[in-house]
């Protein structure tokens, strides 16, 4: 067991392996999607809500459509449509295989006054619908008005479609396409929000076509925005991407040119060295690896944003291989909770092991403190969330067995890793490799400027590794808080490691430059720095949210504020770690290269 906490490839394997089997169970009821002429076809409806508030989103049937008499059939879904917000059942509409259909009444339906102020509210809100034909998704809008000033709807006209025809493709046995068509003459006036009678009805037509059906996914990709704009797309990451390695190279060629000549000063002539006076970095050679203060939280950040380190590389594995492929409902979040229990253990072999490396000794404490530091803000950030959402009566509130599912989840899995994996640290642990002896009492620090304090730098270490990124962000907040879809992941690779190495380098940078002064606190600095992009990404989602989208109402701010601080807060962890892993590798090497005495 231990050494599979070490290593954790056999683990994490594994885990692969489970989150595989997990995701590919989302498929139609017809699984193998072929049909006869004739035969049924699995036709859910999903959701409704306002255009552009993802987040904001209710059940089909809570607007007044037709409905069946007796109970909606509802189908059973997976962790990861749940926790998606996707609640489907049964669609009003017959459509089977290749069966044309002439225009058909759903029902006839007196609408009373409340129905049809709630129909007006929801299309002068841009309702939109969501529906799936054969795990294909469909959207339509719920009606139109001819008033701009969505602020003043007193003044607008507002009606209601009444009729809803479908345009179906299929190649043989296999359906490949479906399109959705309002008639723009059959409304009902909703103006006055009086009673009125509405026919609701529906038509479709199918239309053979030679597209394979290995293809008919390809569209979703083809229509987002990131491939009409590819060529551009790449152009403004290789731009952006070589600025940054221009810098940083500069950066790299001025720090080893200011180390050589350090070298050259602090290890002269064997006749000279006693009158060689000490300065600047190697002058704390016996402080510069005093532990930090405290130890137990320092070591529970590092262990926490080494699992989320380990979570996002399979993350990205997984969508390199193609799992996450247009409207694979859910599939993400399965992947997220899934990886992240089974990871657990990484979080606790860490944080113990780095914990007793750095003499700690409770570690019973430090795991406490590693398995709350991210999922406790989480939680608490879910509770207010998922109760603003019961507020809302949306489909964005988990359901009580969810929530149930994910607490064991959390007591089966995550706990008894995250504890075999301190048990494997505590185990595994030796001593801290200091190439020099620590002081008994510490140097006092000159008095810096401001400019060389912690926040200071801490901005300065978080703007180039996002102006790494910032091009990719607009495209991933549109795919996350908007309808887009996001599907060029060798990109957002490309990107990540870029990320990666320009935090660790600039990391390390500032880290000398701190010794340089004399500054001998540089453990906690370089977790700071390393982890303030986080800070920068925050920043980026206020510009996004009030810049570049319509989001509006509190359910909707809260939500994207509310788990974007998670998200935030958990990059900060991450690249706090791999700022503070880069730096220690360099100020181990540094004064080992030097004579300590």
């Amino acid at each position: 067991m231990y050494e599979c906490m070490g290593k954790s490839t056999a683990c994490l394997v594994g885990a692969i392996v489970i989150l595989w089997c997990c995701i590919t169970h989302v498929t139609s009821d017809a699984s193998d999607h072929r049909y006869n002429k004739g035969d049924s076809v699995p036709f859910y409806a999903n959701k409704v809500g306002p255009f552009h508030n993802p987040s904001e989103t209710y059940r089909y049937f809570d607007l007044p459509f037709c409905s069946p008499a007796a109970n909606v059939e509802e189908k059973k879904e997976d962790l990861g449509e749940v926790l998606n917000g996707d609640r489907l059942v049964v669609a009003p509409y017959k459509l089977d295989f290749q069966i044309d259909r002439e225009p058909e009444s759903i029902c006839k339906k007196k609408l009373t006054r409340e129905e049809a102020a709630q129909f007006k509210h929801a299309v002068l809100k841009d309702y939109f619908y969501q529906m799936y034909y054969d795990d294909l998704p469909i959207w339509g809008f719920l009606g139109k008005f001819d008033n701009e000033d969505k602020d003043d709807p007193t003044g607008a006209t507002v009606f209601l479609f009444k009729h809803v025809h479908f345009e179906i493709l299929y190649n043989k046995d296999r359906i490949i396409d479906v399109f959705v068509r309002n008639d723009p003459h059959a409304v009902v006036d909703l103006t006055e929000e009086s009673e009125v009678d509405v026919d609701f009805t529906y038509s479709a037509k199918w239309t053979e076509t030679d597209i394979p059906f290995e293809k008919r996914l390809e569209k979703y990709s083809q229509t987002s925005f990131l491939s009409h704009n590819l060529e551009i797309h790449w152009f403004s990451v290789i731009n952006s991407c070589v600025t940054v390695l221009l810098l940083t190279g500069f950066l790299a060629i001025i720090l080893m040119r200011v180390l050589k000549n350090d070298f050259v000063k602090f290890t002269p002539d064997e006749e000279a060295v006693d009158d060689q006076e000490e300065s600047g970095w190697k002058y704390i050679h016996g402080d510069v690896f005093r532990y930090p203060r405290y130890k137990s939280l320092f070591a529970a950040a590092l262990g926490t944003g080494t699992q989320l380190f380990t979570l996002a590389i399979f993350i990205f594995m997984l969508a390199l291989v193609g799992v996450f492929y247009p409207y694979n409902r859910g599939a993400l979040f399965t992947a997220l909770v899934i990886i992240y229990a089974l990871t657990s253990g990484i979080a606790g072999y860490y944080a113990v092991s780095f914990y007793y490396t750095i003499e700690g000794r409770n570690w019973g404490k430090i795991l406490v403190l590693t398995g709350s530091l991210f999922s406790g803000p989480l939680f608490f950030t879910f509770c207010f969330l998922n109760t603003v959402a019961l507020a809302y009566n949306s489909t964005a509130a988990l359901p009580f067995g969810t929530i149930v599912v994910i607490f064991l989840i959390w007591t089966l899995v995550t706990s008894p890793l995250l504890v075999l994996g301190g048990i494997a640290g505590k185990n595994s642990q030796s001593g801290f490799q200091a190439p020099c002896r620590t002081n008994k009492y510490p140097r006092d620090i000159p008095q810096l400027p401001w400019y060389r304090r912690t926040l200071a730098q801490m901005a300065m270490a978080g703007f180039l590794p996002f102006s790494a990124i910032y091009i990719e962000l607009y495209y991933i907040f549109a795919s996350v808080w908007g309808h887009q879809i996001y599907t060029i992941y060798s990109i957002l690779f490309i990107v990540f490691i870029i990320l990666l190495i320009v935090t660790a380098f600039v990391t390390v940078a500032l880290t000398y430059f701190q010794l340089a002064t004399e500054d001998h606190k540089w453990w906690w600095r370089s977790f700071l720095c390393g982890g303030s992009t986080g800070l920068f990404i925050y920043g980026y989602c206020l510009y996004y949210y009030y810049a570049r989208s319509d989001m509006s109402g509190f359910m909707q701010t809260s939500f994207f504020f509310g788990y974007m601080a998670c998200i935030c807060y958990g990059f900060f962890l991450m690249l706090g770690s791999v700022g503070f892993r880069a730096a220690l590798i360099f100020v181990r090497h540094i004064y080992h290269s030097i004579k300590c005495e």
